[in-house]
């Protein structure tokens, strides 16, 4: 059996065993047990303090409110248009022919009356001079109608002289009046005929006239297509030109449903597009049609721009700013502030105390951005800015002003 070694046999002497105080030891349990008596009162303290506060202040959310605007004026109602000619026309030849000359081309200003194009018309001309034959062979036989007519009735009258004096028959004389009374119906006959070729002779110096192509109105020239030597025939398909006037110049929109009530001829719009900018084109409503569209429910509505240096150019897309009236109390409010779902549409009010309430509205006018409802609101209320899903009537919500109550 192996014995334990002695401090002699390790090589060195040990250190003397600490002494423990008794004193050290008291301190030491103190100090754990203090510790461990402030955490649990800490513990306690926290709890008591939660049970404390309500629920409905430890969960609720920080929202943005505003005021709603009351609209008091007239406001803008943007639309999108359609620019059209106030005037336009296809210029077709009336006159058979070739073309000798045409003095317009495309984009071309001209003003009512203006030459656009000569003829050469042969075949008319020799129609013409034709009819004039004619004429002049009417009037001839007219001439020798008359004469006719007034040689029997000399004879006629002779005639009944000599029956009275017993010198002819009865038979004769009736002959002769007979015969006069054909000469006078000859007569007739052939001034009639002379009436009808002079009106040839009027219809043909017409036609001809349309030789020369002018135009029916002022305005620009658009299209053109004839040459010189071309064929151009009465009755063509094929216009030679044409012709649109646009100072000044039509805008079509589609209003809709919801504010024709507020379109009256007369009202100020305001035309923008994209093209000029800043740059904007004062006009009025003209007209509108009467009628909704039966599918997209929306009235067609004229507006008439000055246009004297032609910016506005036919089928160009504007922007039509029309003014319109409040026609009964309506206030503005974001788009944020909507809620749409299966309760329909409304809006969130929160009053002082911070509590939720739900009110339904009616959109009188969407304009993108913002909406216009018509409601009872004051415009002292407050409405959450921006919709929070999760929120019910009652609900207790944390408030920050968005804009002032001036």
């Amino acid at each position: 059996m192996n014995e334990s070694p002695t401090p002699e046999d390790l090589g060195f002497q040990l250190p003397e065993p600490a002494k423990v105080s008794r004193t050290g030891v008291v301190v030491a349990i103190v100090v754990v047990v203090g510790a461990t008596l402030a955490f649990g009162l800490w513990r306690h303290h926290g709890a008591a303090l939660a049970t404390t506060v309500p629920a409905a202040e430890q969960t609720a959310p920080r929202v943005e409110v505003i005021h709603p605007k009351i609209l008091t004026s007239a406001s803008a109602l943007a639309l999108p248009g359609t620019v059209r000619a106030l005037e336009e026309t296809q210029i077709y030849a009336r006159a058979s022919g070739y073309v000798r000359t045409w003095n317009v081309d495309i984009g071309d200003q001209v003003a009512a009356g203006k030459l656009l194009a000569e003829l050469d018309t042969p075949e008319l001309d020799a129609q013409l001079a034709q009819a004039r034959a004619q004429l002049a062979q009417a009037k001839a036989a007219v001439a020798q109608a008359v004469a006719q007519r007034d040689y029997s009735k000399s004879n006629s009258a002779r005639t009944e002289s000599l029956v009275n004096q017993q010198l002819v028959s009865k038979s004769t004389s009736e002959q002769a009046s007979a015969q006069a009374a054909t000469d006078q119906a000859t007569v007739a006959a052939a001034q009639s005929n002379v009436a009808a070729q002079e009106a040839n002779v009027r219809r043909l110096v017409d036609t001809q006239r349309f030789a020369k192509v002018t135009a029916p109105f002022a305005g620009t020239i658009t299209t053109r297509s004839v040459d010189r030597g071309a064929l151009v025939r009465d009755g063509a398909t094929t216009p030679m030109f044409t012709l649109v006037a646009t100072d000044p110049i039509r805008i079509f929109v589609d209003v809709p449903q919801s504010v024709t009530a507020q379109i009256v001829n007369g009202q100020k719009a305001v035309i923008s597009t994209r093209e000029f900018g800043p740059r904007t084109f004062e006009g009025k409503v003209t007209r509108s049609s009467g009628s909704l569209d039966p599918n997209l429910h929306t009235m067609v509505t004229e507006i008439q721009v000055p246009n004297p240096d032609g910016k506005l150019l036919p089928g160009m897309y504007v922007t039509a700013s029309i003014d319109l009236p409040v026609p009964h109390a309506v206030v503005e409010i974001p788009a944020t502030a909507l809620y749409s779902d299966a309760l329909g549409l409304r809006i969130a009010l929160v009053d002082r105390a911070g509590t939720v309430k739900f009110q339904k509205i009616v959109i009188e006018r969407d304009t993108g951005a913002a909406l216009q409802i018509a409601s009872e609101l004051t415009g002292d209320e407050q409405i959450i800015k921006t919709a929070v899903p999760s929120l019910v009537d009652g609900d207790h919500v944390d408030i920050m002003v968005a804009d002032k109550k001036p």
